[in-house]
């Protein structure tokens, strides 16, 4: 069986779960990672190839974006003008739209795919809410998120001038409403109140009840755990009362991966284009013979 051979873009916490879930994956191999800075080798990346340009990697298939969301965009495009399908985890949800139009564009034009926003929430939970919304066209979902470490946010906060170090957790107020709890440790120069307001100013915090709590150590507190409680109340055809309730506890960053490389593998089988994850078969994220998942999942 010829392998495909996957790039890694990025190895921060995303990154390193990416390679673990590439490595358990019989139908994948890594053919290099990208770096920023490519002399800068953990143990674990030593029998790889490491680069600053995804251009020094040859026959690569796909790209597993391990980027901060913000620089999707512009990592992807590279990628998909090089006719290298791309993933990624993409995960401001008023730009979703955007993103796919504009990679849409690039990706058709270089006969490439692109399948983005491809982690849990946006991602998964996409396709939770849109069989929800079948089973019940009528009706109010909420997704309430935590408690827990949002990536998106810390990785936010961490970019905010004057922060040394940071942490974002999510906690659920119920009905899709959270509040969100920083924890971070302030570079030297700067006044706590600014960066502060800076903070509560981003569009990643805008729209939330946000507390900013200055701290001594920030890694004291960090744990990658984090959930979801989505839960529908509509109506099927006529009938009404219908009440759906799904439920994870998950370490953040490794499901994470683990969904970019089943999307990774799902981008192979889909014709030029972007795409969001509830555009794409459900099977096709799956390994296996076609003919034998339907006889094991149906």
């Amino acid at each position: 069986m010829k392998k495909l051979r996957a790039a890694i873009v990025g190895y921060g916490n995303i990154g390193h779960y990416v390679l673990d879930a590439i490595i358990a994956s019989p139908d994948f191999e890594v053919v290099g990672i990208v770096r920023r800075d490519p002399t800068n080798v953990p143990e674990e990346l030593k029998i790889y190839k490491v680069v600053k340009s995804i251009k020094e990697l040859s026959e690569v298939d796909v790209a597993v974006l391990c980027t901060p969301t913000r620089s999707v965009e512009e990592y992807a495009k590279e990628c998909l003008a090089l006719g290298i399908n791309t993933v990624d985890s993409y995960d401001i949800h008023g730009g979703i739209v955007n993103l796919r139009k504009e990679l849409d564009v690039v990706a058709k034009a270089n006969d490439s795919v692109s399948i983005i926003s491809a982690g849990w929430d946006p991602g998964t939970d996409s396709i939770v809410r849109s069989m929800f919304e079948f089973m019940a066209p009528k009706g109010v979902t909420y997704t309430n998120f935590g408690p827990g470490m949002s990536m998106g946010h810390t990785v936010a906060v961490k970019a905010i001038k004057g922060v040394k170090d940071a942490l974002s957790m999510t906690i659920p107020l119920g009905t899709g409403i959270h509040r969100r709890m920083v924890y971070i440790e302030v570079a030297g120069g700067y006044k706590f109140e600014e960066v502060a307001a800076a903070i509560k100013a981003d569009d990643y915090f805008a729209h939330d009840e946000t507390h900013v709590n200055q701290v001594d150590c920030v890694d004291s507190l960090k744990d990658m755990g984090h959930g979801v409680n989505m839960v529908r109340k509509g109506v099927s055809g006529v009938t009404q009362n219908q009440l759906f309730d799904f439920n994870m506890k998950i370490n953040n960053p490794a499901l994470t991966a683990q969904v970019l490389v089943a999307s990774a593998r799902a981008a192979m089988k889909q014709k030029p284009g972007a795409y969001t994850m509830i555009e794409v078969p459900v099977i096709d994220y799956i390994y296996g013979d076609r003919e034998a998942l339907i006889k094991k999942l149906v």
